[in-house]
Protein backbone atom coordinates (compact mmCIF):
# COMPACT_ATOMS: atom_id res chain seq x y z
CA UNK A 1 0.00 0.00 0.00
CA UNK A 2 1.16 3.01 -0.92
CA UNK A 3 0.48 6.02 1.31
CA UNK A 4 1.86 9.57 1.49
CA UNK A 5 0.78 12.33 4.32
CA UNK A 6 0.21 15.99 2.94
CA UNK A 7 -0.92 18.03 5.43
CA UNK A 8 2.95 17.76 6.75
CA UNK A 9 4.37 18.10 4.24
CA UNK A 10 2.57 21.39 3.65
CA UNK A 11 4.02 22.54 6.29
CA UNK A 12 7.72 21.50 5.39
CA UNK A 13 10.10 23.20 3.10
CA UNK A 14 9.50 20.46 0.43
CA UNK A 15 7.27 18.54 -0.60
CA UNK A 16 7.65 15.30 -2.10
CA UNK A 17 4.09 13.71 -2.48
CA UNK A 18 2.47 13.99 -5.61
CA UNK A 19 -1.05 13.02 -7.33
CA UNK A 20 -2.29 12.97 -10.25
CA UNK A 21 -10.47 17.07 -12.63
CA UNK A 22 -14.55 20.94 -11.54
CA UNK A 23 -16.33 23.84 -11.47
CA UNK A 24 -18.57 26.65 -9.79
CA UNK A 25 -20.30 29.17 -11.33
CA UNK A 26 -20.84 33.04 -11.53
CA UNK A 27 -21.83 35.68 -13.90
CA UNK A 28 -19.76 36.98 -16.89
CA UNK A 29 -18.15 40.04 -16.89
CA UNK A 30 -14.49 41.68 -17.87
CA UNK A 31 -12.46 44.43 -17.92
CA UNK A 32 -9.41 46.08 -17.00
CA UNK A 33 -8.60 50.07 -16.28
CA UNK A 34 -5.13 49.88 -16.25
CA UNK A 35 -3.47 52.96 -17.57
CA UNK A 36 0.02 52.41 -16.77
CA UNK A 37 2.41 52.87 -20.01
CA UNK A 38 6.13 51.73 -20.24
CA UNK A 39 8.65 54.23 -19.84
CA UNK A 40 10.73 53.07 -23.17
CA UNK A 41 7.63 53.42 -25.72
CA UNK A 42 4.74 54.44 -24.17
CA UNK A 43 2.94 51.18 -25.30
CA UNK A 44 1.38 48.64 -23.79
CA UNK A 45 0.28 44.75 -24.85
CA UNK A 46 -2.82 43.54 -23.95
CA UNK A 47 -3.51 40.11 -22.96
CA UNK A 48 -6.98 39.18 -22.54
CA UNK A 49 -7.86 35.93 -20.07
CA UNK A 50 -10.98 34.65 -19.00
CA UNK A 51 -11.98 31.72 -16.40
CA UNK A 52 -15.26 30.73 -14.58
CA UNK A 53 -15.75 30.46 -11.53
CA UNK A 54 -17.72 31.79 -8.11
CA UNK A 55 -17.80 35.44 -7.09
CA UNK A 56 -15.03 34.71 -4.79
CA UNK A 57 -12.86 33.21 -7.67
CA UNK A 58 -13.60 36.16 -9.56
CA UNK A 59 -12.86 38.39 -6.72
CA UNK A 60 -9.67 37.48 -5.81
CA UNK A 61 -8.47 36.72 -9.68
CA UNK A 62 -8.81 40.55 -10.08
CA UNK A 63 -7.09 41.56 -7.26
CA UNK A 64 -4.34 39.55 -8.47
CA UNK A 65 -5.00 40.97 -12.17
CA UNK A 66 -4.26 44.01 -10.41
CA UNK A 67 -1.45 43.17 -8.63
CA UNK A 68 0.22 42.44 -11.94
CA UNK A 69 -0.19 45.37 -14.15
CA UNK A 70 1.25 46.90 -11.12
CA UNK A 71 4.34 45.50 -11.13
CA UNK A 72 4.28 45.08 -14.86
CA UNK A 73 3.28 48.23 -16.41
CA UNK A 74 3.97 47.40 -20.05
CA UNK A 75 1.14 44.59 -19.61
CA UNK A 76 -2.61 45.45 -20.13
CA UNK A 77 -4.93 42.55 -18.66
CA UNK A 78 -8.69 42.43 -20.24
CA UNK A 79 -10.51 39.41 -18.18
CA UNK A 80 -13.71 38.04 -18.70
CA UNK A 81 -15.48 35.15 -16.27
CA UNK A 82 -18.98 33.31 -16.23
CA UNK A 83 -20.60 30.08 -15.26
CA UNK A 84 -19.36 26.92 -16.24
CA UNK A 85 -21.68 26.43 -18.63
CA UNK A 86 -21.38 29.78 -20.23
CA UNK A 87 -17.70 29.93 -19.84
CA UNK A 88 -17.50 27.00 -22.26
CA UNK A 89 -20.16 28.05 -24.43
CA UNK A 90 -18.00 31.09 -25.14
CA UNK A 91 -15.02 29.09 -25.52
CA UNK A 92 -16.19 27.08 -27.97
CA UNK A 93 -17.46 30.20 -29.90
CA UNK A 94 -13.70 31.19 -29.87
CA UNK A 95 -12.61 28.08 -30.92
CA UNK A 96 -14.71 27.92 -34.33
CA UNK A 97 -13.45 32.27 -35.04
CA UNK A 98 -9.62 31.58 -33.75
CA UNK A 99 -9.98 33.73 -31.25
CA UNK A 100 -9.37 31.96 -28.20
CA UNK A 101 -8.50 33.99 -25.51
CA UNK A 102 -4.79 34.58 -24.52
CA UNK A 103 -4.83 32.92 -20.89
CA UNK A 104 -7.22 30.89 -20.54
CA UNK A 105 -8.78 27.94 -17.73
CA UNK A 106 -9.27 24.51 -18.27
CA UNK A 107 -9.78 21.53 -16.25
CA UNK A 108 -10.43 17.99 -17.39
CA UNK A 109 -12.19 18.37 -20.55
CA UNK A 110 -9.03 20.10 -21.94
CA UNK A 111 -8.71 17.46 -24.91
CA UNK A 112 -11.39 18.53 -26.57
CA UNK A 113 -9.12 21.94 -26.53
CA UNK A 114 -6.09 20.46 -27.51
CA UNK A 115 -5.88 22.01 -31.16
CA UNK A 116 -5.74 25.82 -29.60
CA UNK A 117 -3.34 24.73 -26.78
CA UNK A 118 0.41 26.36 -27.01
CA UNK A 119 2.67 23.90 -25.05
CA UNK A 120 4.90 25.48 -22.27
CA UNK A 121 7.76 23.38 -23.16
CA UNK A 122 9.40 25.83 -24.54
CA UNK A 123 9.24 28.26 -21.83
CA UNK A 124 10.22 25.83 -19.63
CA UNK A 125 13.57 25.31 -21.20
CA UNK A 126 14.10 29.19 -21.92
CA UNK A 127 13.21 29.97 -17.70
CA UNK A 128 10.52 32.06 -18.50
CA UNK A 129 8.04 29.45 -16.82
CA UNK A 130 9.83 28.29 -13.57
CA UNK A 131 9.58 24.47 -12.51
CA UNK A 132 12.45 23.75 -9.97
CA UNK A 133 9.77 24.60 -7.07
CA UNK A 134 7.54 21.98 -8.60
CA UNK A 135 7.74 18.35 -7.79
CA UNK A 136 7.74 15.85 -11.78
CA UNK A 137 4.58 14.24 -9.50
CA UNK A 138 2.31 17.83 -10.22
CA UNK A 139 3.90 18.97 -13.49
CA UNK A 140 2.62 15.32 -15.02
CA UNK A 141 -1.01 16.46 -13.67
CA UNK A 142 -0.97 18.81 -16.78
CA UNK A 143 1.18 16.87 -19.42
CA UNK A 144 -0.21 14.74 -22.28
CA UNK A 145 1.40 11.00 -22.71
CA UNK A 146 4.12 12.75 -24.68
CA UNK A 147 5.58 14.78 -22.46
CA UNK A 148 4.09 18.38 -23.96
CA UNK A 149 3.00 20.57 -20.66
CA UNK A 150 -0.06 22.07 -21.35
CA UNK A 151 -0.75 24.19 -18.85
CA UNK A 152 0.51 24.86 -15.10
CA UNK A 153 -1.79 23.41 -12.41
CA UNK A 154 -3.51 26.25 -10.20
CA UNK A 155 -3.94 23.15 -7.54
CA UNK A 156 -4.30 19.61 -6.47
CA UNK A 157 -7.73 18.69 -5.51
CA UNK A 158 -10.23 15.81 -4.63
CA UNK A 159 -13.48 15.17 -4.07
CA UNK A 160 -15.11 14.43 -1.08
CA UNK A 161 -18.86 14.95 0.39
CA UNK A 162 -19.76 18.06 2.03
CA UNK A 163 -21.83 18.04 5.46
CA UNK A 164 -23.65 20.11 7.75
CA UNK A 165 -23.64 17.79 10.62
CA UNK A 166 -27.13 19.73 12.20
CA UNK A 167 -29.19 18.98 9.77
CA UNK A 168 -28.16 14.95 10.01
CA UNK A 169 -28.34 15.69 14.24
CA UNK A 170 -31.75 17.16 13.41
CA UNK A 171 -32.76 14.60 11.40
CA UNK A 172 -31.69 11.44 13.74
CA UNK A 173 -29.43 10.57 10.48
CA UNK A 174 -25.79 8.88 11.00
CA UNK A 175 -22.81 11.36 10.65
CA UNK A 176 -20.73 10.60 7.67
CA UNK A 177 -17.48 8.69 8.27
CA UNK A 178 -14.45 7.23 6.53
CA UNK A 179 -15.19 3.58 5.46
CA UNK A 180 -19.22 4.71 5.36
CA UNK A 181 -20.57 2.95 2.51
CA UNK A 182 -22.87 3.79 -0.74
CA UNK A 183 -25.81 2.05 1.59
CA UNK A 184 -25.23 5.04 4.80
CA UNK A 185 -25.14 7.21 1.74
CA UNK A 186 -28.66 6.25 1.15
CA UNK A 187 -29.84 5.77 4.51
CA UNK A 188 -28.88 9.50 5.36
CA UNK A 189 -30.28 10.92 2.33
CA UNK A 190 -34.04 9.11 2.90
CA UNK A 191 -33.89 9.99 6.62
CA UNK A 192 -33.14 13.77 5.80
CA UNK A 193 -35.66 13.82 3.43
CA UNK A 194 -38.30 11.86 5.93
CA UNK A 195 -37.65 13.98 8.62
CA UNK A 196 -36.87 17.24 7.17
CA UNK A 197 -38.57 17.61 3.78
CA UNK A 198 -35.53 18.61 2.68
CA UNK A 199 -33.23 17.01 -0.15
CA UNK A 200 -30.50 14.75 1.42
CA UNK A 201 -27.82 15.09 -0.77
CA UNK A 202 -27.73 17.73 -3.67
CA UNK A 203 -25.47 17.75 -6.80
CA UNK A 204 -23.87 20.72 -8.90
CA UNK A 205 -22.50 20.41 -12.20
CA UNK A 206 -20.59 17.11 -13.56
CA UNK A 207 -19.44 16.34 -9.79
CA UNK A 208 -21.87 13.52 -9.12
CA UNK A 209 -20.82 11.66 -12.40
CA UNK A 210 -16.86 12.26 -11.19
CA UNK A 211 -17.34 11.83 -7.73
CA UNK A 212 -20.33 9.01 -7.73
CA UNK A 213 -20.39 7.09 -10.83
CA UNK A 214 -17.15 7.01 -12.09
CA UNK A 215 -15.59 6.35 -8.62
CA UNK A 216 -18.20 3.93 -8.23
CA UNK A 217 -16.49 1.63 -10.71
CA UNK A 218 -13.13 2.45 -9.39
CA UNK A 219 -14.34 0.75 -6.10
CA UNK A 220 -14.79 -2.68 -7.89
CA UNK A 221 -11.86 -5.33 -6.66
CA UNK A 222 -9.75 -5.94 -3.84
CA UNK A 223 -7.14 -3.26 -4.32
CA UNK A 224 -6.84 0.11 -5.59
CA UNK A 225 -6.39 0.03 -9.56
CA UNK A 226 -8.30 -3.17 -10.22
CA UNK A 227 -10.94 -1.40 -12.29
CA UNK A 228 -11.19 2.24 -13.77
CA UNK A 229 -13.93 3.58 -15.54
CA UNK A 230 -11.38 4.67 -18.43
CA UNK A 231 -8.18 2.72 -18.95
CA UNK A 232 -4.89 3.90 -17.40
CA UNK A 233 -3.87 4.74 -21.89
CA UNK A 234 -7.34 6.42 -22.21
CA UNK A 235 -7.45 3.88 -25.36
CA UNK A 236 -10.80 2.32 -23.87
CA UNK A 237 -13.16 1.10 -21.14
CA UNK A 238 -11.58 0.15 -17.50
CA UNK A 239 -13.66 -2.12 -16.96
CA UNK A 240 -15.88 -5.05 -19.07
CA UNK A 241 -19.11 -5.74 -17.49
CA UNK A 242 -21.77 -2.36 -17.93
CA UNK A 243 -23.86 -4.19 -15.18
CA UNK A 244 -21.18 -3.26 -12.84
CA UNK A 245 -22.95 0.84 -13.36
CA UNK A 246 -26.36 -0.88 -12.56
CA UNK A 247 -26.66 -0.66 -8.41
CA UNK A 248 -25.51 3.05 -8.74
CA UNK A 249 -28.03 3.92 -11.05
CA UNK A 250 -30.72 2.56 -9.39
CA UNK A 251 -29.51 4.06 -6.07
CA UNK A 252 -29.85 7.49 -8.15
CA UNK A 253 -32.86 6.38 -9.62
CA UNK A 254 -34.54 5.54 -6.06
CA UNK A 255 -33.39 8.86 -4.98
CA UNK A 256 -34.76 11.06 -7.20
CA UNK A 257 -37.80 9.43 -7.69
CA UNK A 258 -38.11 9.04 -3.23
CA UNK A 259 -37.35 13.01 -3.25
CA UNK A 260 -34.12 12.58 -1.10
CA UNK A 261 -32.02 13.84 -4.71
CA UNK A 262 -32.96 16.64 -6.82
CA UNK A 263 -34.62 15.73 -10.43
CA UNK A 264 -32.83 17.66 -13.27
CA UNK A 265 -35.03 20.33 -13.38
CA UNK A 266 -34.19 21.05 -9.22
CA UNK A 267 -30.71 20.90 -10.26
CA UNK A 268 -30.79 23.00 -13.57
CA UNK A 269 -31.73 26.03 -10.52
CA UNK A 270 -27.60 25.61 -9.27
CA UNK A 271 -25.94 27.65 -10.99
CA UNK A 272 -23.06 28.07 -8.70
CA UNK A 273 -21.62 26.34 -5.88
CA UNK A 274 -22.43 29.38 -3.43
CA UNK A 275 -26.54 28.22 -4.25
CA UNK A 276 -26.20 24.84 -3.85
CA UNK A 277 -28.96 23.36 -1.85
CA UNK A 278 -26.38 22.82 0.80
CA UNK A 279 -25.16 25.98 1.36
CA UNK A 280 -29.00 27.60 1.47
CA UNK A 281 -29.90 24.76 3.59
CA UNK A 282 -32.25 22.70 1.60
CA UNK A 283 -29.99 19.90 1.37
CA UNK A 284 -27.99 17.77 3.79
CA UNK A 285 -25.02 17.03 1.68
CA UNK A 286 -23.13 17.55 -1.40
CA UNK A 287 -20.82 16.25 -4.00
CA UNK A 288 -17.99 18.87 -3.95
CA UNK A 289 -14.68 19.22 -5.13
CA UNK A 290 -12.19 19.69 -1.80
CA UNK A 291 -10.96 23.49 -3.41
CA UNK A 292 -14.68 24.77 -3.09
CA UNK A 293 -14.87 23.66 0.19
CA UNK A 294 -13.60 26.77 1.87
CA UNK A 295 -15.80 28.94 -0.40
CA UNK A 296 -19.22 27.20 0.80
CA UNK A 297 -17.76 26.96 4.59
CA UNK A 298 -17.21 30.68 4.41
CA UNK A 299 -20.70 31.41 2.85
CA UNK A 300 -22.62 29.13 5.51
CA UNK A 301 -20.48 30.40 8.86
CA UNK A 302 -21.25 33.65 7.80
CA UNK A 303 -25.43 32.34 8.56
CA UNK A 304 -24.13 30.77 11.52
CA UNK A 305 -23.65 27.09 9.75
CA UNK A 306 -20.37 25.09 10.68
CA UNK A 307 -19.89 22.62 7.57
CA UNK A 308 -17.87 19.38 7.79
CA UNK A 309 -15.99 17.20 4.87
CA UNK A 310 -16.12 13.74 4.60
CA UNK A 311 -14.64 11.21 2.27
CA UNK A 312 -16.67 9.69 -0.82
CA UNK A 313 -19.02 6.43 0.41
CA UNK A 314 -17.94 2.89 -0.49
CA UNK A 315 -18.68 -0.34 -2.21
CA UNK A 316 -17.56 -2.02 0.87
CA UNK A 317 -16.19 -0.13 3.99
CA UNK A 318 -12.82 -1.18 3.87
CA UNK A 319 -12.73 -1.56 0.29
CA UNK A 320 -10.91 0.45 -2.03
CA UNK A 321 -12.04 4.06 -2.24
CA UNK A 322 -11.77 5.07 -5.80
CA UNK A 323 -10.37 8.58 -4.59
CA UNK A 324 -7.51 9.75 -6.51
CA UNK A 325 -5.96 13.68 -5.99
CA UNK A 326 -5.63 15.28 -9.57
CA UNK A 327 -5.34 19.05 -10.79
CA UNK A 328 -8.19 21.06 -10.48
CA UNK A 329 -7.42 23.27 -13.40
CA UNK A 330 -5.07 24.84 -15.08
CA UNK A 331 -4.07 28.07 -16.87
CA UNK A 332 -3.40 27.71 -20.97
CA UNK A 333 -1.70 29.73 -23.15
CA UNK A 334 -3.78 30.09 -26.02
CA UNK A 335 -2.34 29.16 -30.34
CA UNK A 336 -4.26 32.16 -31.31
CA UNK A 337 -2.24 34.31 -29.04
CA UNK A 338 -0.08 37.44 -30.57
CA UNK A 339 2.16 37.46 -27.24
CA UNK A 340 2.15 34.04 -25.99
CA UNK A 341 5.51 34.69 -24.16
CA UNK A 342 3.69 37.16 -22.31
CA UNK A 343 1.40 35.12 -21.42
CA UNK A 344 3.48 32.12 -20.42
CA UNK A 345 4.87 34.38 -18.19
CA UNK A 346 1.78 35.39 -16.27
CA UNK A 347 1.26 31.90 -15.65
CA UNK A 348 4.57 31.62 -13.91
CA UNK A 349 3.86 34.50 -11.99
CA UNK A 350 0.24 33.27 -11.21
CA UNK A 351 1.35 30.05 -10.01
CA UNK A 352 4.38 30.51 -8.58
CA UNK A 353 4.34 34.20 -6.99
CA UNK A 354 3.91 34.01 -2.60
CA UNK A 355 2.46 37.70 -3.21
CA UNK A 356 -0.03 36.33 -5.84
CA UNK A 357 -1.08 33.43 -3.99
CA UNK A 358 -1.43 35.35 -0.51
CA UNK A 359 -4.51 36.64 -2.98
CA UNK A 360 -5.34 33.38 -4.13
CA UNK A 361 -5.39 31.48 -1.37
CA UNK A 362 -5.77 28.39 -2.68
CA UNK A 363 -9.48 28.82 -3.70
CA UNK A 364 -8.76 26.75 -6.99
CA UNK A 365 -7.09 23.91 -4.76
CA UNK A 366 -3.65 23.24 -2.71
CA UNK A 367 -0.92 25.17 -5.21
CA UNK A 368 1.60 22.79 -6.10
CA UNK A 369 5.20 25.28 -5.77
CA UNK A 370 6.92 24.33 -1.97
CA UNK A 371 7.43 28.01 -1.01
CA UNK A 372 3.32 28.36 -1.53
CA UNK A 373 2.00 25.61 0.48
CA UNK A 374 4.05 25.98 2.93
CA UNK A 375 3.89 30.22 3.03
CA UNK A 376 -0.57 29.31 3.13
CA UNK A 377 -0.39 26.51 5.18
CA UNK A 378 0.71 28.34 8.42
CA UNK A 379 -2.09 31.21 7.88
CA UNK A 380 -4.88 29.22 6.86
CA UNK A 381 -8.84 29.81 7.73
CA UNK A 382 -11.31 27.33 9.08
CA UNK A 383 -12.11 26.09 6.21
CA UNK A 384 -8.60 25.70 4.51
CA UNK A 385 -7.69 24.06 7.43
CA UNK A 386 -10.27 21.52 7.30
CA UNK A 387 -9.77 21.40 3.38
CA UNK A 388 -5.92 20.17 4.57
CA UNK A 389 -7.16 17.81 6.76
CA UNK A 390 -9.33 16.06 4.63
CA UNK A 391 -6.13 15.98 1.44
CA UNK A 392 -4.29 14.62 4.76
CA UNK A 393 -6.45 11.54 5.39
CA UNK A 394 -7.08 10.67 1.91
CA UNK A 395 -2.96 10.48 1.54
CA UNK A 396 -3.43 7.43 3.52
CA UNK A 397 -5.77 5.58 1.19
CA UNK A 398 -4.43 2.84 -0.94
CA UNK A 399 -3.38 4.25 -4.77
CA UNK A 400 -3.23 2.59 -7.62
CA UNK A 401 0.59 2.97 -8.64
CA UNK A 402 -0.52 4.00 -12.26
CA UNK A 403 -3.54 6.26 -13.11
CA UNK A 404 -4.85 7.97 -15.96
CA UNK A 405 -5.31 12.06 -15.02
CA UNK A 406 -6.62 12.98 -18.51
CA UNK A 407 -10.53 12.36 -19.58
CA UNK A 408 -11.38 11.82 -23.39
CA UNK A 409 -12.64 14.22 -25.83
CA UNK A 410 -16.32 14.01 -25.70
CA UNK A 411 -16.96 13.01 -21.87
CA UNK A 412 -19.50 16.15 -21.62
CA UNK A 413 -21.88 14.23 -23.52
CA UNK A 414 -21.37 11.00 -22.33
CA UNK A 415 -22.45 12.85 -18.68
CA UNK A 416 -25.29 14.70 -20.24
CA UNK A 417 -26.53 11.12 -21.75
CA UNK A 418 -25.91 9.67 -18.74
CA UNK A 419 -27.93 11.96 -16.99
CA UNK A 420 -30.94 11.67 -19.71
CA UNK A 421 -30.95 7.81 -19.31
CA UNK A 422 -31.16 8.13 -15.19
CA UNK A 423 -34.66 10.87 -15.92
CA UNK A 424 -35.93 7.92 -18.13
CA UNK A 425 -35.23 4.86 -15.39
CA UNK A 426 -37.20 7.70 -12.82
CA UNK A 427 -39.97 8.00 -15.50
CA UNK A 428 -39.89 4.45 -16.37
CA UNK A 429 -39.27 4.40 -19.85
CA UNK A 430 -35.95 2.52 -19.14
CA UNK A 431 -34.44 -0.12 -16.88
CA UNK A 432 -31.42 0.47 -14.77
CA UNK A 433 -29.57 -2.21 -16.47
CA UNK A 434 -30.73 -0.80 -19.81
CA UNK A 435 -29.20 2.80 -18.52
CA UNK A 436 -26.36 0.94 -17.49
CA UNK A 437 -25.76 -0.85 -21.11
CA UNK A 438 -26.49 2.44 -22.92
CA UNK A 439 -23.84 4.77 -20.49
CA UNK A 440 -21.46 1.70 -21.58
CA UNK A 441 -22.09 2.21 -25.10
CA UNK A 442 -21.70 5.80 -24.97
CA UNK A 443 -18.26 6.04 -23.60
CA UNK A 444 -17.27 3.25 -25.41
CA UNK A 445 -17.99 5.00 -28.26
CA UNK A 446 -15.48 7.67 -27.60
CA UNK A 447 -12.51 5.49 -28.53
CA UNK A 448 -14.22 4.20 -31.68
Amino acid sequence: MKKKKILALLMAAAMVVGLAACSSGGDADKGSDNAQTTEDNGEQKTLRMAWWGSQTRHDITMQAIELYEKEHPDINIEYEYYSFDDYFTKLKTLVASDQVWDIFQLGGNFPEYMDKIHFLNEYVDSGIVDTSDISDAYLKTTEDTEGNLIGLSLGVNAYGIAYDPAIFEEAGAELPKDGWTWDDYYEAATKIHDELGIFGCSSFGSSEFIAGCSTYIAQYGEHAGDYNFFNIDLTGMGFDDPQMLTPYIQMRADMIEEGSYPDSGAAAEITNIENDFLVTGEAGMTWVAVNQFPTIYDVCAADGRELALAPLPRIKSDGPTGIVTQSSQMLCVSEDSEYKEDAAEFINWFVNSTECNDILQGERGIPIPDSVRESLSSNATDGQKIMYDYMDLISTYEVPEEFNVLSPAGQDQVVDNYRNYIDQVVFGEITAEEAADKTYADAEALFK
